[in-house]
């Protein structure tokens, strides 16, 4: 008899352990729980790390990163406003702040990354094809090589050459600005996004090396007009000097001839 008890008593430890344990879970530094009851939410989120508690059996903990993640997205062939087709590769990078809201509406990671495949593809496409192509391949700088900026400012100057008004830089503030007030109903806060890589499509390299070339021999046109003029300039210059040098000598000879002539004068007279 004592052994059956001693049985019951280790089956009722051994019951009591297995229940405290279904009772506690640990909740560590990089990512937060939301806890579900028959498939649903219960409670608030929690957020700090440590052991905590739930109800046995019935409750599920379900865990959300809390890092910075990162969205890599394929590369995509897209049209410019100029009608010229590329290849874009962004990248961006997120995180979950609100996870009862991600967690109703996502759930998961894979299904978060396939909304921001969406949404980010989207507007990545709306953008590019608002802008030109150079917009997209060239961006500002507050500190240029000499020889960038002579080709600015005779870009400018010439007027033929499409001109910066954005660049690349200002085109990823907007897609950026658009894409981060879209997610953020799925309790997703995106924190930065860059153009990863823009490829010529192959149908459009030829055109665009000739664009290139074109426009590569106006600049160059243009600088060898400006050089002739300068030369032309130079050699006005030169020949008014010295018509001024011999008018001048021409002058001091005749003012000393005068004097001269006018000594033997005075001596012979």
């Amino acid at each position: 008899m004592s052994s059956l008890k001693q049985v019951a008593v280790i089956g009722v430890l051994l019951a009591g352990a297995y229940v405290i344990g279904s009772s506690i879970y640990t909740v560590n530094e990089v990512e937060q729980v939301i806890i579900t009851q028959f498939g649903k939410p219960v409670g608030a989120p929690v957020t700090e790390a440590g052991l905590k508690l739930k109800l046995p059996f019935v409750q599920e903990v379900n865990p959300i990163d809390k890092r910075v993640l990162e969205w890599d997205g394929n590369p995509s062939d897209m049209p410019t406003k100029d009608k010229l087709y590329i290849s874009v590769d962004l990248f961006a990078r997120w995180r979950i702040v609100d996870p009862l809201q991600y967690f109703l509406r996502l759930h998961d990671e894979r299904s978060a990354q396939s909304r921001l495949d969406d949404i980010l593809g989207s507007e990545t496409r709306n953008a590019v094809a608002k802008h030109e192509l150079i917009e997209l391949i060239r961006t500002t700088k507050d500190r240029v090589p000499l020889r960038d900026a002579l080709l600015t400012e005779a870009e400018r100057d010439m007027g033929a050459l499409v001109p910066i008004q954005k660049g690349r830089k200002r085109v990823e503030e907007e897609i950026f600005t658009a894409a981060a007030e879209k997610v953020q109903v799925f309790g997703i806060e995106l924190l930065d996004i860059r153009f990863k890589r823009i490829n010529y499509n192959e149908s459009v390299r030829p055109k665009i090396y000739d664009r290139m070339i074109s426009e590569r021999r106006q600049i160059a046109e243009r600088f060898l007009s400006e050089g002739n003029g300068e030369a032309a300039r130079i050699r006005g210059n030169r020949v008014r000097d010295l018509n001024k040098i011999q008018s001048e000598a021409y002058r001091q000879v005749e003012e000393i001839r005068g004097v001269a002539d006018a000594k033997a004068t005075e001596i012979y007279a």
